[in-house]
């Protein structure tokens, strides 16, 4: 999960980052958990999805029409923190009561909103050193519980909420032994202000659990599109939100929990989730985040002996991002008709986190929100392409408000490239297909659009489809660019264009492994590629040799550096290096690791989650591993659904 903060990014290819606070926390394989019938029942079911979905229309039920090439989408669409820890516990996954209650943290709650001189003085406090005793560590505010009704009903049954943006409810407590499996100590120092040896203390593992902690916890409700059809009332099955913290640079950071416990938005399959799910999702996140693209991190994971019905143990993830807010957050409001509070959710947005339309009023507001997401999902779904990310489910309850990848369920990453490639084993009509991405994000946009429509006057309706139909120009541009930045190529001209529409044409003909083709395209020197001089070890190349149109590319492709000298040829291949890692995380990679932690041992994990973050690097322990080399063989047996 990829979530983005909108905080300035070092890198041009991202300007939105965000992280997933990860901490895996295993239970003992004697205890009783998650409710899960078959591989394919999930936090949110892809067969109830499905079933509820109109059958006759499956593949046209976005309204858009197949693109020839959606790698280069182009023209118009017809139709309309990271997680600190992961810990698991399985109790009561059926609903009821019947389960040791979670008590309060006796910690004194004295943060607050500050601003000027204050937050000026409180940052350079800060800034002097990490909190190095967790008693110490306070959250700010309770802003949310200030700003929006919340359900009355405290007792935790599975329910319709009516007007209510959250409920009150309480994290399932772990009666065994939890095990922290993995933490990232980048997102502890630097988004949470704390010493990375406290996330190894009792105390944060407790907290990072929902064994304790400062406030009660809140489930958000929210609705969605469900492929291509409107779901109802969806809502935080198995998560937690435990309040917002500002830390010493004046970031503001929302820590959820995932796979904590039963909420009133709980249904078949949630309540808890299983370690292959937690560990996966650590894993996307640290990889998104480090390949820098629009994606939240997992910080760190832990392990509970908990175990679901079908003997599997489950997982606990703290997850961090500065909003939760989905698209179906505001769905939800539009379509159960509560419209003052789709008013009022919808400006505390834009207030938090578009201040490029804050000081607008009336239609100006509302629209320029939408401009801003239009732009902001077409710069990460062209991320997501230029590093071959298919995310799986892309379900507008999935979508955050903020353009930001979250919700790593079953993603994968191309190995050979083929834009029919669908993750999810779920998806038999391969709606979410990589190469749909696009088409898929333009869909939920106007989903977007639909829920807010009651705010705006017939003038503001009839400018938001102009806002809309901007999307695919705007991706277009976005995705050129990227794949020029692949090829080491600095201008954008019809020749540059066309060099990407054929190396993705030649590549796709050839099923080359997509990854590894720009990577080592940037590990050969121009002359050794004219030449064809082209060893082993470049094994994606080698696929690519005998064909003739691929010759026909590299004699176009090293005309674009001519006049070429030795100067010239360094600088590519570095700028080629720089954007086009030699690591990804392949689904095979994530099976061994995921083996490994069900079996207790973690140490494959942490080398796994080190390697990932330094992608673009060539490592010696990664290379032994063979994480750069063919994929095995038994990889392309791999299938994940929504529960992996």
């Amino acid at each position: 999960m990829a979530a983005y903060c909108r905080y300035q990014n070092n890198s041009s290819r991202s300007k939105l980052t965000a992280f997933f606070l990860f901490v895996l926390i295993i239970l003992p394989p004697n205890v009783s958990g998650c409710d899960r019938d078959n591989d394919n029942d999930s936090l949110h079911s892809c067969e109830t999805q499905r079933q509820s979905a109109d059958d006759g229309n499956k593949r046209n039920v976005l309204g858009c029409r197949a693109l020839p090439n959606p790698y280069l989408y182009h023209g118009r669409i017809e139709g309309d923190g990271p997680n600190i820890s992961v810990m698991s516990n399985c109790a009561n996954p059926n609903g009821d009561e019947k389960r040791e209650p979670t008590k309060y943290v006796a910690f004194e709650n004295t943060n607050k909103e500050l601003g000027g001189s204050e937050l000026a003085s409180s940052i350079q406090s800060v800034n002097d050193s990490l909190y190095k005793d967790f008693k110490k560590w306070k959250f700010a505010s309770q802003k949310l519980l200030r700003q929006f009704s919340i359900d009355k009903e405290e007792r935790n049954f599975v329910r319709q909420v009516p007007g209510a943006v959250f409920s009150r409810v309480l994290p399932t407590s772990f009666k065994t032994n939890i095990k922290m499996a993995v933490a990232s100590s980048e997102v502890v120092r630097d988004l949470l202000d704390i010493h990375p040896d406290v996330a190894e203390s009792e105390l944060f593992v407790a907290f990072a659990s929902g064994n304790t902690y400062l406030e009660k916890p809140l489930a958000h409700r929210y609705g969605g599109h469900q492929f291509g059809s409107w779901a109802g009332q969806l809502g935080d099955g198995r998560a937690h939100l435990l309040g917002e913290y500002v830390n010493s640079k004046g970031q503001r950071w929302e820590l959820q929990l995932k796979g904590s416990g039963l909420t009133p938005y709980s249904r078949r399959g949630d309540g808890k989730a299983v370690i292959r799910s937690s560990v996966r999702e650590f894993l996307a996140s640290e990889a998104m985040f480090h390949l820098v693209l629009s994606s939240a991190m997992i910080q760190c994971g832990g392990t509970n002996s908990t175990m679901a019905p079908r003997k599997e143990r489950a997982a606990v993830v703290l997850r961090l991002a500065p909003s939760w807010f989905r698209i179906g957050s505001l769905e939800i409001l539009a379509k159960s008709g509560e419209i003052g509070l789709l008013r009022h959710l919808t400006d505390f947005i834009i207030d938090q986190y578009y201040p490029e339309a804050a000081g607008l009023e009336g239609n100006s507001r509302f629209l320029g929100f939408l401009s801003s997401m239009v732009t902001n999902t077409a710069d990460m779904i062209a991320q997501w392409m230029s590093v071959g990310f298919a995310h799986g489910v892309m379900n507008t309850d999935n979508f955050s408000i903020l353009s930001i990848t979250i919700d790593y369920g079953p993603f994968g990453f191309l190995d050979g490239f083929d834009q029919s490639f669908v993750p999810n084993s779920s998806d038999d009509e391969g709606m979410y297909s990589i190469g749909n991405q696009a088409t898929v994000g333009q869909y939920n946009l106007e989903k977007l659009r639909d829920a807010l429509i009651p705010l705006l006057d017939s003038a503001g309706v009839r400018r938001s489809q102009e806002i809309i139909a901007k999307y695919s120009d705007k991706y277009h541009m976005k995705l050129m660019s990227l794949f020029r930045e692949k090829l080491g190529l600095k201008e954008a001209t019809e020749t540059s264009d066309y060099l990407v529409a054929l190396l993705l044409q030649v590549m796709e003909e050839n099923r080359s492994d997509f990854t590894m083709t720009f990577r080592q395209l940037g590990e050969l020197s121009l002359d050794q590629l004219a030449n064809g001089d082209i060893a082993k070890r470049q094994w994606a190349l080698v696929d690519l040799q005998d064909s003739g149109l691929f010759k026909e590319w590299v004699r176009l492709y090293v005309d674009q550096f001519s006049p070429m000298n030795d100067e010239v040829d360094l600088e590519r291949r570095r700028r080629m290096n720089a954007v086009n890692p030699r690591y990804i995380l392949r689904n095979w990679m994530a099976h061994q690791v995921i083996e490994e932690v069900e079996a207790d041992d973690f140490e494959g994990l942490r080398r796994l989650h080190n390697i990932l973050k330094n992608p673009f690097t060539e490592q010696e322990e990664a290379e032994a591993l063979g994480y750069s080399a063919r994929p095995p063989p038994w990889a392309r047996k791999i299938r994940v659904s929504c529960s992996s």
